[in-house]
């Protein structure tokens, strides 16, 4: 059995490690694959961004196993979401629901059975005490619903809508990987039918006349706007940092008008 984990702990700790032992120690076969362990810290966002961009590429069956948890040991519950034969672990914080946007859960369960939990169980380390223990014992073929509860809802994050107008959309960054690369919330679905030479990006003070195919595009150490590999428009700089290059953060304005 498969399972990945998405976390903001990185690797200077041993945070990320415990967790691989719990889950070697419960069951040695476990596959374990780290999705990612550079979420910015508590970036809720983030993480469940990175998860909705990634589950696709992972074989039905997969425990994915996600934990950014300002709330921890808080009122927060810890979940099991099993949809489409894939299973979903993590707090129920909304860093699961991007993932499961457009699938239906066939259950939800709170994990609220400590027969499956390490004891003592800490107020701040769920991942080791709580998760990792869980997926470890899922990818044993222990039934769902012995973990704990059924319940109905679970916290879904709310992406920044699009704004469309008749010649201009809005939008804004949601996201900036390693490279300072900026994700905005422009599909490219919101884009479809426009001609991409003729559209102008604009962030702040700087405009990028129309859509490259790809980041070498960009001249004289210019930025570029591009569809990224997750269908959003991305603004970037070739061999360079956009986020370093505009001062740009999470939640700045982007917009695309159509050149007339």
């Amino acid at each position: 059995m498969l399972i990945t984990l998405t976390t903001d702990f990185g690797y200077s700790d041993p945070f990320v490690g415990i967790m691989k032992g719990v889950i070697a120690g419960i069951n040695p076969e476990a596959r374990v694959i780290d999705m990612s362990h550079g979420v910015p810290p508590q970036d809720v966002m983030a993480a469940a961004m990175m998860l909705r961009h990634s589950v696709s590429y992972f074989p039905p069956g997969t425990i994915h196993v996600a934990v950014v948890d300002p709330n921890v040991g808080g009122e927060r519950r810890p979940l099991l979401i099993e949809s489409e034969g894939s299973f979903f672990v993590g707090p129920d914080n909304g860093i699961l629901s991007l993932a499961l946007e457009e699938k239906r859960p066939t259950r939800i369960i709170h994990l609220s059975n400590p027969r499956y939990h390490l004891q003592p169980t800490s107020a701040t380390f769920h991942g080791r005490d709580i998760f990792a223990p869980v997926a470890a014992n899922l990818s044993l073929g222990i039934n769902p619903a012995a973990f704990g509860e059924t319940v109905e809802t679970f916290v879904r994050l709310m992406v920044p809508q699009v704004v469309t107008m008749e010649s201009r959309i809005a939008g804004q960054i949601l996201y900036i990987d390693k490279f300072g690369n900026l994700f905005t919330n422009i599909r490219d679905r919101d884009l479809k039918g426009l001609p991409g030479e003729k559209l102008a990006i604009s962030l702040g003070e700087v405009t990028i006349g129309g859509l490259a195919p790809t980041y070498t595009a960009a001249t004289g150490g210019g930025l570029v706007a591009v569809i990224n590999s997750w269908g959003l428009l991305e603004i970037a700089a070739y061999k360079d940092s956009a986020e370093k290059r505009t001062g740009a953060k999470i939640g700045d304005k982007v917009q695309v008008v159509l050149a007339t």
